[in-house]
């Protein structure tokens, strides 16, 4: 299938889920996760509409950003290593992954200017996946206080890759009751207005829970031997 009919049913999707949940569609910010895929795919991804685009390596992201520059918007999605900063910092837009201190002070040494940040959540539990506790978040967030380039916009979490709607549900739940009662700090660095989560899968389920950024990949760009 074409990215550009895709698109259309993911947006009627989104449509439906805001339908039932009294949100907007416009809203919801639709990042193409383009790092399986080649510059023709992901050409086609930019033409059916999609400008934000998101890749979890700093190599691929290194060779999408050399192709396209300014024609989208870039969103750091994956693990970051702190040795890799330097090579991404002055060319990312948003960094999703943002989970411990190390990393942020390489973005706040290396970056010119202030850089969105995500804080990368583990609300699942699961050992696979990579992110704070629930219980860390807080302290995490008031140790960015003194950093000038960093402004947590938001928190970003995994489900399980499980059929199970009630598990879904839970995990981004807890991202959204965790973001709101960040919110309510009212921190200039961390505003924390947004929450990244929902991909192929399961991104009805997590518009539904308050998703303002999802993350698609296999269900809009293929998986990238198409």
């Amino acid at each position: 299938m074409h990215v550009a009919e895709n698109l259309q049913n993911i947006r009627s999707t989104i449509r439906q889920a805001c339908e039932k949940t009294g949100r907007n569609p416009d809203d919801i910010t639709i990042i193409g996760v383009t790092k399986y895929v080649t510059i023709e795919r992901t050409e086609e991804t930019i033409a059916a509409g999609i400008n934000n685009l998101g890749e979890n390596r700093s190599e691929g992201f290194l060779e999408k950003y050399n192709h396209f520059r300014d024609r989208a918007t870039w969103h750091f999605i994956g693990s970051l290593q702190s040795r890799k900063v330097k090579d991404i910092i002055d060319k990312v837009d948003t960094i999703h992954s943002l989970d411990r201190v190390s990393l942020a002070k390489e973005i706040d040494k290396r970056a010119d200017h202030v850089i969105d940040c995500f804080v990368q959540v583990n609300t699942s539990g699961e050992e696979s996946k990579h992110g704070l506790s629930k219980g860390a978040v807080i302290p995490f967030i008031d140790s960015l206080a003194t950093f000038q380039h960093i402004r947590v916009v938001g928190l970003m979490t995994m489900a399980p890759h499980v059929d199970d709607e009630h598990v879904l549900r839970n995990t981004f739940r807890q991202l959204a009751d965790l973001r709101d009662t960040i919110q309510q700090r009212d921190l200039k660095y961390a505003p924390c207005n947004y929450l990244s989560m929902g991909m192929s899968n399961d991104y009805h389920i997590a518009v539904e829970e308050g998703a303002t950024h999802i993350r698609v990949g296999s269900k809009l760009v293929g998986s990238g031997n198409e």
